[in-house]
């Protein structure tokens, strides 16, 4: 099947503005969790990159992050032009995000399709996720569908969005069907209690929400139109003056006033326009210490250690030490189900069914004068 969706045509928006929460002691507010290596020897946000380039050209990679971390992704990323990371002024959530990455796409083509994907996830399948985005890059170009990505579930997880899949589509007209099946999407849902989502695991009408979402200019423009004019009038205004010098000095004067809203409740969830992918590949949010043992090998006694690790007694632990010099084995003696991280400013120990406290842990550093600088 010959593609529509032209590589010069195709471009990536990748979201990586978050803070460094989650991971605390390795993430930090000029660090978060997209610019730290945990698995794999590269960053989050690095191994984003390289899933993308086979099927898009560098120099359409475009990653938008804040002001505090622009310099640390441009040293990550070497080989991307420095004007393609562009920083927010301020957080304003997810719409204006993507209002600005349509401004950039549009600039360069208004022809173009646009994926946008966050900059933290883990898919250790590439070649199955470049053949699904692939398949949305030309769908999405063939008309006017906002196209995502729906994730199978493995688990009745309750701290994901979920999308309830409706009938497949038929391939394009005359076309050979696309390896990736599409459906209707009949609505999203907001992230359930556990025994609605054990419902709608059951069910096998629904996917996880994974926050991936490809469209042409064309599309997202329309649908900003309609049901975010608001948004669609600063598309316009940033679409003039973007790839320019200008960009910068627009973006302080207006984004403070933007609306802080998701692309999810701005919208998808009021478009009737909306098909998912099956993302038949293996992916995790990797959203606490804990998720991390899921991809590091346990020993006999399930400790989970990226570290010189010694123990006696000590059972289903997660043992990571980060440190760059100095060095030193890490000895437990009868410590069960509990997360330890080493740094070189910093020691965290906290118990596993803890794990979502470090976000508190973090905000209680923050305002403390003597830990501030560890945030």
């Amino acid at each position: 099947m010959k593609s529509k969706s032209n590589l010069r045509d195709r471009f990536v928006i990748i979201m990586a503005g978050g803070r460094g929460e989650r991971f605390w002691p390795v993430s930090r507010e000029k660090t978060p969790k997209q610019l730290i290596t945990l698995i794999g020897g590269r960053s989050f946000l690095q191994q984003a990159v390289d899933r993308v380039t086979p099927i898009v050209p560098i120099e359409n990679v475009f990653i938008i992050t804040n002001e505090v971390q622009a310099d640390t992704v441009r040293k990550q990323l070497p080989k991307l032009p420095k004007g393609n990371v562009i920083a927010e002024p301020v957080g304003r959530d997810t719409c204006a995000a993507v209002t600005l990455g349509a401004a950039i796409v549009g600039a360069r083509s208004t022809t173009g399709v646009m994926a946008v994907l966050p900059a933290d996830h883990v898919i250790p399948d590439e070649k199955k996720f470049q053949q699904v985005l692939s398949d949305c890059f030309d769908l999405a170009s063939r008309g006017q569908a906002i196209v995502t990505i729906g994730i199978k579930p493995t688990e009745p997880a309750t701290g994901y969005g979920y999308i309830h899949m409706g009938e497949q589509l038929p391939p394009p007209t005359g076309l050979k069907p696309y390896k990736t099946p599409f459906h209707r999407v009949l609505r999203f849902v907001e992230k359930p209690h556990h025994d609605k989502a054990v419902e709608y695991v059951n069910s096998g009408d629904y996917r996880w929400n994974a926050g991936m979402f490809i469209w042409s200019f064309v599309t997202i423009t329309e649908g900003l139109q309609k049901h975010q004019p608001e948004m669609a009038e600063a598309c316009q205004r940033w679409f003039k003056v973007a790839g320019t010098p200008k960009l910068a000095k627009v973006l302080a004067k207006e984004y403070p006033a933007i609306k802080k809203i998701s692309i999810d409740f701005a919208l998808l969830e009021h478009a009737q326009n909306v098909v998912a992918a099956a993302g038949d590949f293996e992916w995790d949010d990797l959203g606490s210490w804990t998720a991390l043992a899921r991809h590091l090998k346990p020993d006999a006694a399930g400790n989970c250690a990226v570290a010189d690790f010694i123990h006696v007694d000590a059972e289903r632990n997660i043992v990571f030490d980060a440190r760059t010099k100095n060095r030193t084995p890490i000895a437990i003696v009868g410590l069960r189900d509990s997360i330890l991280v080493q740094t070189d400013d910093a020691t965290l120990v906290a118990h596993k069914s803890q794990a979502q406290k470090i976000k508190d842990l973090v905000k209680r550093l923050a305002e403390d004068k003597k830990y501030k600088k560890l945030t």
